[in-house]
């Protein structure tokens, strides 16, 4: 049995509305002042997070999904499912929406399909988000598409810092100027993009659209995914379950004291937000703060939070 957590250490993505609050709040060494994304916790070829320390120093997080799949309870996928990210929206993201499994597979290689939630972890005041649209049919879409009328297609959300989001595929979305989110989604890199505000990159070029692809997968007439958090009051700690969904579900914890636990869940993914304490489990402690993130494995039993820190924890499931 395995009772230590895996730390895992991040991979940066560089977006043309990135920033630079990924080293401002967490203190993250990151590669340039346009850092849109921290990859938290990932297995996607597209950019593997590493583990940090411990015997499994070194090893991508694909390489121990392949050999070690006893620490992810035999969890029953052909990948690691999951992708755990920091975004830092310091200008609007494209307007995009994301393929299912069946669409993916079928016209991406293979490749899952992206449903998604939020945090929002902070954001600047006014600031809102797309989340869907106004048209009533797919032909409705297309023409709204083509003519550009954006401002009355696309519904726009007012957000505070602490919201949840639950995105499935087929949503028509986009983080707005001024927004720092922890997304959990599928283990996916397919998105098509239906609008980028006509932004071109340093070699003046705008970014390739993907309209066809995405008329195809927009589900019409949007369908909103209300969120009623369940909150838990436990001896050391407030847990607010956000979701539990086909894919994932999503927890937030509030700890302040001492919080204990049993690793029910095939594997746990917990990133830390705010603060700062310890995690006790196998007869060991480890310091944890801001800006932490480490998967509890299958077998690690009881374990135990110790300090004052805000975290989220997330986990694959197998709902369909």
């Amino acid at each position: 049995m395995h009772q230590e957590p895996i730390f895992l250490t991040p991979v940066f993505q560089e977006r043309i509305w990135g920033g630079t609050k990924l080293a401002e709040r967490f203190g993250y060494d990151i590669p340039s002042s346009q850092t849109g994304e921290c990859w938290a916790v990932s297995a996607h070829p597209h950019g593997q997070t590493v583990v940090a320390r411990g015997p499994f120093q070194g090893m991508t997080l694909g390489q121990l999904w392949e050999e070690r799949r006893d620490l992810f309870g035999h969890f029953p996928s052909d990948r690691f499912p999951l992708l755990t990210k920091i975004l830092d929206a310091n200008a609007d993201l494209s307007v995009q929406v994301h393929p299912d499994d069946e669409y993916a597979k079928t016209h991406e290689g293979g490749e899952l399909g992206k449903t998604e939630c939020w945090y929002i972890i902070d954001c600047k005041p006014g600031a809102q988000l797309i989340y869907g649209h106004h048209a009533e049919t797919k032909e409705e879409l297309r023409a709204m598409m083509e003519a550009g009328e954006w401002d009355r297609l696309l519904r726009k959300v007012p957000i505070h810092p602490g919201d949840f989001f639950y995105v499935p595929s087929g949503t028509i979305h986009a983080l707005c100027e001024g927004t720092l989110v922890l997304e959990t989604q599928q283990s996916s890199d397919t998105t098509y993009r239906v609008y980028d505000y006509d932004r071109v990159d340093s070699q003046g070029r705008k970014r390739e659209l993907h309209l066809e692809k995405a008329i195809d997968v927009t589900t019409v007439p949007h369908r909103d995914t209300d969120v009623h958090p369940h909150v838990a009051d436990m001896p050391g700690a407030t847990v607010t379950t956000f979701v539990e969904g086909d894919y994932f579900g999503v927890q937030k914890w509030d700890v302040r004291g001492e919080a204990e636990w049993e690793q029910t869940k095939p594997f746990l993914i917990v990133s830390v937000l705010r603060g700062e304490g310890e995690l006790a489990c196998g007869g060991r402690t480890y310091p944890i703060r801001q800006g932490d993130h480490f998967i509890l494995p299958h077998q690690l039993g009881r374990f135990a939070v110790r300090g004052a820190l805000e975290a989220i924890a997330s986990w694959p499931r197998t709902g369909k």
